[in-house]
């Protein structure tokens, strides 16, 4: 097993925790289906809509590790909640953390299935993004991606960046180290000094 599926396995328990800490911050902690359904479709969704993409069977349907993966992120989620969500960071850090690797992930699968690499690019980002979009509606909040923060964004920067160095041919491993910072890089920069994108549309006049 290489490097790219430790990395699969180790987003998908992330984000598991993520899904699963979202809810428990919704109070929703007291349905353990609840808390363990968002965590489960947080983990999977943008996994499971890039494979239907590219036309092949979703990870965790052939492989148990990834069920594993979000057990054990549920668990993590459900019995350190509380101090989790008391350092708003750490479940920042679960979010961004989730997202680089998942885009690197997304890239290299669309990669290995000969997607040129634009649509490899964005479907990096889609594998990213949509979990959490999932998570979000399923919580009643409005998606990061429809928010201001740069969210997608930092996403397809890393996954260009991937793209990149891949046509430079620098070792898979180092590549994916690098692009999964440049993601954490961008998104940290952006959320600590309040970077938006420019917004769209006028104001409404008086």
């Amino acid at each position: 097993m290489q490097l790219p599926y430790y990395i699969d396995l180790i987003g998908t328990l992330v984000f598991a925790v993520s899904g699963a800490l979202a809810a428990s911050d919704k109070n929703m902690y007291r349905d353990i289906f609840g808390v363990t359904f968002t965590g489960f479709v947080t983990a999977v969704g943008g996994g499971t809509l890039r494979d239907m993409i590219l036309g092949v069977r979703p990870t965790w349907v052939v492989d148990g590790n990834y069920l594993i993966a979000i057990t054990l992120g549920v668990i993590i989620a459900i019995s350190f909640k509380y101090y989790i969500l008391k350092y708003r960071r750490t479940f920042f850090l679960f979010d961004t953390l989730g997202i680089a690797l998942y885009t690197v992930v997304g890239v290299q699968k669309a990669l290995f299935y000969d997607v040129a690499p634009l649509a490899a690019i964005i479907m990096g980002m889609f594998s990213a993004v949509m979990g959490g979009v999932i998570r979000d509606t399923l919580i009643n909040e409005v998606p990061l991606i429809f928010k201001k923060e740069i969210y997608a964004t930092a996403c397809l920067s890393g996954a260009a960046v991937f793209v990149l160095l891949k046509l430079l041919n620098v070792d898979d491993n180092m590549n994916s180290f690098i692009s999964v910072g440049v993601i954490i890089l961008i998104r940290t920069i952006s959320v600590k000094y309040q970077l938006t994108l420019p917004k769209v549309g006028s104001k409404k006049s008086a």
